[in-house]
């Protein structure tokens, strides 16, 4: 009989039932004093664990402090927890879900290792037992490590294998139902154009790391739904995504926005506030129209890339942050640089990695393909005794031919209106609105044609929007692609 298989008969005929073929009931007994003091000095064995985790690991670390001490220390209690009762079944349980924790939450299994080895390192000092600790002790708390290792790694493995085939067979099935289709879409986007598959393969790309993003594009071009395709396809997708158009609030603002601050900062402080950065931590942070800040601003944004830390207004303390940040612009990147409202520095830190989203004129061949995809969006939010199937060959016609000046974003209100107002199973010319039947193809309009004004029309299309949205302001802002404080404004000049 080997000596492993010995010890286990040893231990079952004593009576001392083996756990995990290492421990034993004695075992249990030795750790009992140990874990309690450790428990009772919980914040200081957890710093110190976090002092060895970083300076071992050093800037690669995929963890924060805050990150660490949230997966650690609640591990840490329900283990510690769980021993002191002697419930190994409840270890077990609890170790697992901790592998799985730190599987979803990306961080590489090396570095799981690594941390767990420390721990060991940084709990002996706080032990208030014997001066020195017996060797037994030793051998009785090593044991335990292995057991937490072993087990964790096997959550850890079986959590990113069950995860990956799932997403595999997710993919198959969608490609099944869908087909073609299928690979016309991209987390949220839609085209098949040469333009929006390169731009897939660069957001996978770019995705793949924690690096800044610039997104460049026309208004209306999708610049959010590149965003979040981006945070869904990196490493942390189920962080936060958190986003802020810089241009629907004032300058002043927007630096006690993006790193909070604290109680008494200014007038009307009453509450300390986290920011953005803050409420983002682990996960993105998406800054659209990046070009509409003040430059000190600016400035403090390019020190928070690099140095990855925010300081909140009215504070004089450094808090690090996790965050991958993307921005974006509707400005010509050299001009806007040029003019004063990109400051170099900050464009040449986000130049590293830009996206330019093509506008929907030069992409003519994915202008079926959206409107497919709003019919059946629209088909889901609208009730209409009759869904709508398609658009009618002239109207698709007049689409294909029209320049889109709003891009996907006037294409979207456009399939809308015709939702509204149209009356047939189909999308019929006289469906969409006016501009597009005008100007399609910017073509020189037939004699005796009668054309209104600009200020007309204008009227005519938020007159319309307002009826289609039964008087509801924020949805008939939403259809024309305005902000509601610009809607107010447009509905006291036309005296709507």
């Amino acid at each position: 009989m080997s000596e492993a298989r010995a010890k286990l008969a040893a231990m079952a005929g004593s009576g001392s039932r083996p756990y995990f073929h290492l421990l034993g009931e004695t075992e249990l007994d030795d750790l009992h004093t140990m874990l309690a003091a450790l428990r009772d000095r919980r914040d200081e064995v957890l710093a110190a664990w976090y002092q060895a985790y970083s300076l071992y690991v050093g800037d690669q670390r995929s963890l924060i402090e805050a990150e660490f001490m949230r997966l650690f220390g609640l591990e840490f209690d329900l283990i510690v927890a769980d021993i002191l009762r002697r419930d190994m079944d409840a270890f077990a349980a609890d170790v697992r879900l901790s592998g799985e924790r730190l599987a979803r939450y990306g961080v590489p299994f090396s570095e799981v290792i690594i941390s767990l080895h420390l721990f060991e390192e940084s709990a002996w000092p706080f032990f208030a037992g014997a001066e020195m600790p017996s060797p037994r002790l030793y051998h009785s708390f090593d044991k335990l490590s292995h057991c937490r290792i072993v087990v964790l790694a096997d959550a850890y493995f079986h959590s990113t294998a069950t995860r990956a085939a799932v997403r595999i067979a997710g993919l198959e099935r969608e490609a099944a139902r869908l087909g073609v289709r299928a690979r016309n879409r991209f987390h949220g986007l839609v085209g098949a154009s040469s333009a929006m598959r390169d731009l897939y393969e660069r957001i996978e790309a770019a995705g793949a790391t924690r690096g800044t993003v610039l997104i460049a594009g026309e208004s209306g071009t999708g610049k959010e739904l590149v965003a979040r395709a981006l945070h869904e396809v990196g490493p942390a997708p189920h962080a936060p995504f958190v986003a802020l158009n810089c241009a629907a609030i004032p300058r002043e603002l927007i630096e006690s926005e993006l790193f909070g601050y604290r109680r008494g900062a200014f007038s009307g402080a009453t509450n300390d506030y986290l920011g953005l950065f803050r409420a983002a931590e682990g996960g993105s942070l998406f800054l659209d129209e990046v070009t509409e800040m003040g430059p000190d601003t600016q400035s403090k944004l390019l020190r928070t890339i690099q140095e990855r830390t925010v300081r909140p207004v009215g504070s004089t303390r450094e808090v690090p942050v996790n965050v991958r940040l993307i921005a974006s612009t509707n400005r010509d990147l050299d001009a806007a640089v040029r003019r004063g409202h990109l400051r170099e520095d900050l464009y040449y830190r986000l130049q590293a990695s830009i996206l330019q989203i093509a506008p929907l004129r030069e992409r003519p061949e994915d202008i079926e393909l959206l409107a497919d995809h709003f019919i059946e969006v629209f088909n889901r939010q609208h009730i209409r005794p009759t869904p709508v199937a398609g658009v009618e060959p002239d109207a698709l016609e007049a689409m294909r031919a029209y320049r889109w000046p709003g891009n996907v974003r006037e294409l979207a209100n456009a399939i809308e209106s015709a939702f509204t107002f149209g009356r047939s199973h189909t999308i019929r010319l006289e469906d969409l609105p006016a501009t597009i039947v005008s100007r399609s193809g910017d073509s020189t309009p037939a004699q005796g044609l009668s054309l209104t004004t600009f200020s007309e029309a204008e009227r005519t299309l938020v007159a319309r929007a307002l009826e289609a949205a039964a008087g509801n302001k924020v949805r008939a802002a939403r259809m024309l692609g305005i902000s509601r404080k610009r809607l107010y404004a447009k509905i006291a000049k036309f005296g709507l």
